[in-house]
C-alpha cells in the first residue's frame, strides 16, 4: 500500500502517525525514511517524507495491507493454522482467515484420493449469509464455468480468475429454487481460483468471491492470495499426510484386535476405541485365547508412542506374548518374563505396559483361579453381580522393553460364578483428563449398576458413560465373565 499527499487522502488510522512525521521534516529537512511497524496490522512499514513544491509529502509502504490501511491476512492466526493437524480444521481456518482481508466469502475444497472433491469449508464476512454459502456448496449443481476454472487452477498451478459473475441462475443451471435464492442473497460479481499444492502436487483449491460493489481482485490481492495458498497448502498437506497415517494406524489395529474366543464357562467382550484425529491413534492392544491346558489367557497392554510406530510395535508385543504364552503355558509372570528376554536380545526398542492374566480351569463350583502380572498396567477390577466392585491393585513393577529384564511376580484371586474380570487401557481411566486414580474410581462407579449386564452390553455402557463424544486417547477394553456351572455364554 502507497499514500501520500498527492495520491489521496491518508487512512484515517495512519494520519496521527503522517502528522507527526510532518512536523519532523519541517524541523529537520529531508528526504527522511523510517522502518517501523503498521499500527493496526503490526506489518513491516517504510515511510518516507520528503519536501515538495507544494509542501511535505509522506509516502507509506505497508506490507501486506489493501488501500484503506487494513490487512489482508492477518498474521497470527495463520501460525494457528500451521499447527492444526485434523484437515477439516484447518480448511475451516484457512476460510476464515481469508474474510473479508481477501474476499467477501470464501470455500476451500480439498481432494480425495480418487480427485473428487472430500472435504469443504467455507466462511462469509457476514454471519447472516454463512447459511447461504453452506446451501449453495452443498446443494448446488456444479456449475460449468466454476468447473473448467478449478481444474486449469489445478493443472496449471496458476491462480485463474473471474472477471463477472452473473447474478442470476436458470433453472437449467440450478434447479433448486433454494440455491438459486441463496445465490442472489450472496451477490457474487467476481472470483478467484486459486491451487493448494505441496510437494509437487495440487490437491485443492482456495476460492475467493467478491459480492456486491466491491472490485475484483486486483495485482495486490493476487500476489497475497498466492503467496498464502502456498504456506497454508503446506500446512494442509502435513494435516492430510497426519490423517492418512491415523488411518493406516487404525487399520492396522482393527485387523490385529480379532474377535475374543468363547470358552466354555465364560463369556468374555472386548472394545476398542481408536483416539480422535485431535489425538494420535496408539498402540493399545488385547488379546484372549486358550491355552493347551485348558486355561484361558487374557492380554492387555498400550505401547509407548503414538501412530503407524506404534501400531506396528504393538503388532510385534502382542505377537511375542501370544506365541510364547500358547508354545509353553507358564505362569503369567513367566510369560513377561520371557517377553522381557526377547525384547532386550533383539534390541527392539520397545516400551509398553502390559497385564497378562490367565484364568485357570474351573472347580466344582464353577469358582475359578485368576492369575496375573502386570509390566506398569492399571490394575484388574473385580465386578460381583451386585454392583461391587474391587481393584485387584498390586505393587508397580516396571514395564516391558527395559533393557535389563528383571524378575516379575504373579498375583491371585478366586472368581466366582457371576463375577467379571474387567482390563481396560489408560485411555479409559484418563478419559477428560483426570488422573490414574480419580478415573479409576470413576470405573468403579460407573459399574455400581452394570453388574447383571452381559458383558458386552457392560462394555458399551461403561464407555457411553465415560467416553461419550471423540476420544483424546485409544480405549481398549476387556470383560471375561465366570459362568454359573452349566451356564452358556
Amino acid at each position: 500500500m502507497s499514500a501520500s499527499a498527492a495520491d489521496g487522502p491518508v487512512p484515517a488510522s495512519l494520519a496521527p502517525l503522517v502528522a507527526s512525521l510532518s512536523e519532523a521534516l519541517a524541523a529537520h529537512g529531508g528526504p527522511l525514511t523510517w522502518h517501523l511497524r503498521h499500527p493496526v496490522t503490526g506489518a513491516p512499514l517504510t515511510v518516507t517524507a520528503e519536501a515538495t513544491a507544494d509542501g511535505p509529502a509522506v509516502r507509506l509502504d505497508a506490507e501486506g495491507t489493501t488501500a484503506d490501511g487494513h490487512p489482508l491476512v492477518p498474521a497470527g492466526p495463520l501460525d494457528a493454522l500451521s499447527g492444526s493437524l485434523d484437515v477439516a480444521e484447518a480448511a475451516g481456518q484457512l476460510a476464515r482467515l481469508v474474510v473479508p482481508g481477501l474476499a467477501d466469502w470464501a470455500t476451500v475444497t480439498v481432494l480425495g484420493e480418487d480427485g473428487a472433491p472430500a472435504r469443504s469449508a467455507v466462511a462469509h464476512r457476514s454471519p447472516l449469509l454463512l447459511p447461504d454459502v453452506e446451501t449453495y456448496i452443498s446443494q448446488r449443481v456444479t456449475a460449468p464455468r466454476d468447473q473448467a476454472s478449478v481444474t486449469a487452477a489445478l493443472r496449471s498451478g496458476e491462480p485463474v480468475q473471474i472477471l463477472a459473475i452473473g447474478s442470476d441462475l436458470g433453472p437449467e443451471a440450478q434447479p433448486d429454487p433454494e440455491v438459486r435464492a441463496a445465490w442472489r442473497r450472496l451477490d457474487p460479481t467476481s472470483s478467484l481460483f486459486v491451487p493448494l499444492q505441496a510437494r509437487g502436487s495440487a490437491f485443492g483449491v482456495l476460492s475467493l468471491v467478491n459480492s456486491g460493489d466491491r472490485p475484483a481482485h486486483g495485482e495486490a490481492e493476487i500476489t497475497a492470495a498466492v503467496a498464502l495458498a502456498r504456506r497454508a497448502a503446506l500446512a494442509l498437506d502435513n494435516a492430510r499426510l497426519y490423517e492418512r497415517q491415523l488411518q493406516v494406524a487404525e487399520t492396522l489395529q482393527h485387523s490385529l484386535l480379532t474377535p475374543p474366543p468363547q470358552p466354555a464357562g465364560l463369556d468374555i467382550a472386548v472394545r476398542y476405541r481408536p483416539a480422535s484425529s485431535h489425538a494420535l491413534v496408539g498402540g493399545d492392544w488385547y488379546d484372549a485365547f486358550e491355552q493347551p491346558d485348558g486355561a484361558t489367557l487374557l492380554v492387555i497392554g498400550d505401547v509407548v508412542g503414538h501412530n503407524v510406530e506404534a501400531a506396528s510395535a504393538m503388532a510385534q508385543l502382542r505377537s511375542a506374548v501370544r506365541t510364547l504364552a500358547y508354545d509353553r503355558p507358564d505362569s503369567p509372570a513367566g510369560t513377561l518374563e520371557r517377553v522381557d528376554r526377547v525384547l532386550a536380545g533383539l534390541h527392539v526398542g520397545t516400551l509398553a505396559t502390559a497385564l497378562v492374566a490367565r484364568l485357570e480351569a474351573p472347580g466344582g463350583d464353577g469358582s475359578r483361579v485368576l492369575r496375573w502380572s502386570s509390566a506398569g498396567h492399571l490394575p484388574p477390577l473385580l465386578l460381583h453381580p451386585d454392583g461391587r466392585s474391587r481393584l485387584l491393585e498390586t505393587p508397580a513393577e516396571r514395564l516391558l522393553g527395559i533393557e535389563e529384564p528383571t524378575q516379575r511376580t504373579d498375583h491371585e484371586a478366586v472368581i466366582a460364578p457371576g463375577d467379571t474380570v474387567l482390563l481396560c487401557t489408560d485411555g479409559l481411566a484418563e478419559a477428560g483428563r483426570v488422573g490414574i486414580d480419580e478415573g479409576l474410581a470413576r470405573i468403579a462407579a460407573a459399574l455400581a449398576d452394570l453388574g447383571a449386564l452381559p458383558p458386552g452390553a457392560l462394555c458399551d455402557r461403561l464407555l457411553s458413560r465415560l467416553v461419550p463424544d471423540r476420544a483424546e486417547d485409544d480405549v481398549a477394553v476387556l470383560a471375561v465373565r465366570c459362568l454359573p456351572v452349566g451356564v452358556g455364554p
